[in-house]
């Protein structure tokens, strides 16, 4: 398992900063944003479709650091009411993109539509009442296939084999039964981004998705959260108080190894090992705690070193 950089995670570095840092940290390759909720700042997927040069440069800028790139990520939100075919859109030009590269891998979310035409937000149903509100999750299952379908097949055309669903609340695919009904209605294309910090606060385990999804997983997003007791008793995680406002926040992103011990990552390394994933460790860090930069090189180290462990454990 390579160690990667998702580029997002120091996103006021220019495009030739973040390479840089990337290999200062010691990732061999990045994963970089196209659009979506991120604003892309080292990626511009549409320039880079129309325009070959650029494209060129691009990939120089790449090489010439011995780096390759993992991934494109389109962070989108498709049948979102108000965004959706933009979003949509979004991914396309990713999938596009990505094929130009050579690169077959995207990492996007499943998105949720609203609960009619006439809706103004998403509506994500996470209870099984009233009835009347949870039938309409099965309308929203009708859409999701059919814009993934068509989205899948897209993909396929353009040489993307594997279509990376991050597993995110607000999205109809957030778990392991949702992954694994959206992979069998649109088939092996669709696979998961197995991020810990999401399943942390929603109270699942890692090592256990990641044993119940074994070839599914497509990508590793490395971010932990810490839990923070005294909130969580009162708020429970289920908590909309706003991210600045992190004293009062029951749970909150960290660097790798802030929010849970080298212990658990140990574990969730090795059943990634046992699930036979052979792909990239990629480092998304969203602390708020600390500076950027510190926190990503905080974090390489971090799994570096449970990785030096690993390989000198079977050599024993």
């Amino acid at each position: 398992m390579d160690l990667c950089l998702y580029t997002d995670s120091v996103a006021s570095l220019s495009l030739d900063e973040a390479l840089d840092f990337a290999v200062s940290i010691g990732a061999s390759a990045v994963e970089i944003a196209a659009g979506g909720q991120s604003s892309a700042p080292h990626m511009r997927v549409f320039e880079l479709l129309e325009d070959p040069r650029r494209r060129a440069e691009f990939v120089d800028k790449l090489s010439e650091r011995g780096l390759r790139l993992a991934a494109v990520n389109c962070s989108a939100w498709p049948m979102h009411p108000r965004e959706g075919e933009r979003h949509v859109e979004i991914i396309r030009a990713a999938i596009r993109l990505a094929g130009a590269l050579g690169v077959d891998k995207i990492v996007t979310m499943s998105g949720c539509p609203g609960e009619s035409a006439q809706a103004r937000a998403i509506h994500w149903i996470t209870f099984p009442w009233p009835e009347d509100r949870y039938a309409i999750l099965g309308e929203q299952w009708d859409r999701a296939f059919a814009v993934w379908h068509d989205l899948a097949e897209y993909a396929v055309q353009h040489g993307v084999t594997r279509i990376a669903l991050e597993l995110h609340p607000l999205q109809l695919v957030y778990n392991v039964p949702t992954l694994q009904r959206m992979r069998t209605e649109i088939g092996p294309v669709i696979g998961a981004n197995v991020d810990p910090s999401h399943m942390f606060w929603q109270q699942m385990d890692p090592v256990r998705v990641v044993h119940a999804l074994g070839p599914a997983i497509f990508h590793v997003h490395l971010k932990d959260t810490e839990m923070r007791a005294d909130s969580l008793a009162l708020n429970g995680v289920l908590d909309a108080t706003p991210f600045a406002d992190i004293d009062r926040r029951s749970w909150i992103f960290r660097t790798v190894g802030q929010g849970h011990p080298a212990s658990f990552w140990r574990s969730f390394l090795g059943a990634l090992a046992e699930a036979g994933y052979e792909d990239v460790l990629s480092i998304e860090n969203e602390d708020p705690l600390q500076p950027a930069q510190v926190g990503a090189k905080q974090a390489a180290d971090f799994i570096t070193g449970l990785n030096a462990e690993s390989v000198s454990r079977g050599k024993r």
